[in-house]
């Protein structure tokens, strides 16, 4: 019984965290005109803190100790977050909600060739079979994105869909069981290159006090929290059954934004991402009894 339990627990965090994930457009939609940058600094302000205590209190009360022993794996794995965190912004911005979601959602696929060029673990025939028809949704998506002026932003979703699929590969590359110390090394990192970025361009920090609040409440609550229950669920429900789940944020994602601002999308939009959906959906499914095996710290 007590495993049956851990795994409804588990199903439901992982879940949860997808809802918070969903909630991510139309924060950056009710932030009006704050530039991605801007966007990224504060986000991440309030991210770094919510990670460090839920690391904290995993590790026993010896944070650094945890983070020092993510080592090289870490930092390559929180650089490229700092692109998948900066261009999932830009995207959204320069893009539907709807588009951009459907084209973070191939983040598995491109995980799974990544995995096979740099790590050489083998690739199912399903999943070869997913990418192809993931390849046909993506290009409906992006030749539409290109009709209606919204290159730049597909373009930016698709990079940060390859950095989050770089993140997961150094995780498997450095056998890391907690995501957690990469991701609060993403966070500095993008702090710090935001930063920099709005000092080269002589931009202002300054956003009114309703965008900060928005901004502190996307990283603490929507991506801090909604990680921290991730990988807690993520330990007891199996990868293929993750992906399903996960499903919830894509799903999600334009119903909100569709909801309170009255934002939809464009045929052509739907249609690519029900092809690719539909490319990950079974990928999952044909996955679950191919599991891989487990990563060990």
């Amino acid at each position: 019984m007590g495993s049956e339990i851990g795994y409804r627990r588990g199903m439901t965090l992982v879940v949860g965290a997808a809802v918070l994930w969903s909630l991510m457009g139309l924060a950056i939609r009710l932030m009006g005109e704050a530039g991605s940058w801007q966007i990224l600094f504060y986000r991440s302000l309030g991210l770094v803190p919510v990670l460090f205590v839920v690391i904290l209190r995993r590790s026993g009360g010896r944070p650094l100790s945890r983070i020092r022993a993510a080592g090289w794996p870490a930092l390559i794995g929180g650089t490229g977050l700092v692109f998948a965190f900066a261009g999932a912004i830009f995207a959204i911005q320069a893009t539907t909600v709807a588009n951009a979601v459907f084209l973070f959602s191939a983040t598995p696929l491109m995980t799974a060739v990544m995995a096979w060029l740099l790590l050489e673990e083998p690739v199912r025939p399903a999943t070869w079979v997913a990418i192809a028809a993931a390849g046909v949704g993506i290009f409906v998506m992006v030749r539409e994105g290109l009709a209606i002026g919204a290159g730049l932003g597909n373009l930016a979703a698709l990079l940060s869909a390859s950095g989050f699929a770089a993140f997961t590969i150094t995780l498997r590359w450095g056998r890391l069981g907690d995501m957690l110390p990469a991701v609060l090394i993403g966070g500095v990192l993008s702090a710090v290159v935001a930063a920099a970025v709005i000092s080269a361009r002589g931009e202002s920090f300054a956003l009114s006090p309703g965008a900060v609040a928005i901004a502190l409440f996307m990283g603490a609550v929507l991506l801090g929290l909604g990680m921290a229950i991730y990988t807690a669920g993520s330990r007891v429900v199996p990868a293929a059954e993750i992906g399903i789940l996960s499903m919830a944020e894509v799903m999600l994602a334009p119903v909100w934004v569709w909801l309170f601002l009255n934002e939809g999308a464009s045929a052509g939009t739907f249609l690519g991402g029900a092809v690719l959906l539909g490319a990950i959906a079974l990928n999952a499914l044909t996955g679950m009894r191919h599991r891989p095996p487990p990563i060990t710290s």
